[in-house]
């Protein structure tokens, strides 16, 4: 009965450091490149999109293909890192849990 109580606690603990991890994430901005900085798009930590620069240089008519992959690249960069500063964050956040490989939180 000791056990349950203890992992109730450690429960109770996990969810408040979730939330602040959450609110955390919400304020958390991730810039991701392509082209060598010439596009930067900015996402914040639910991977909503906030901003996007693209160097002048760019807009020219017959590069209006390469401007768009440059985009989605910049795109997939930056949600590559919100992802990755989420894990990281979770870790520490699940870190002393059994928590079976391969789970994803928050389910």
């Amino acid at each position: 009965m000791k056990d349950i109580m203890g992992m109730m606690k450690a429960a109770g603990e996990m969810k408040d450091k979730m939330e602040a991890m959450q609110a955390e994430l919400a304020n958390l901005l991730v810039e991701g490149k392509s082209g060598g900085g010439m596009v930067k798009i900015t996402l914040n930590g639910k991977g909503d999109l906030r901003g996007v620069k693209i160097d002048p240089s760019m807009f020219k008519e017959d590069d209006v293909e390469i401007l768009e992959d440059l985009i989605v690249a910049a795109h997939a960069d930056a949600k590559t890192k919100v992802e990755a500063e989420t894990q990281n964050r979770m870790a520490d956040v699940t870190a002393g849990l059994p928590i079976p490989p391969g789970m994803k939180l928050p389910f």
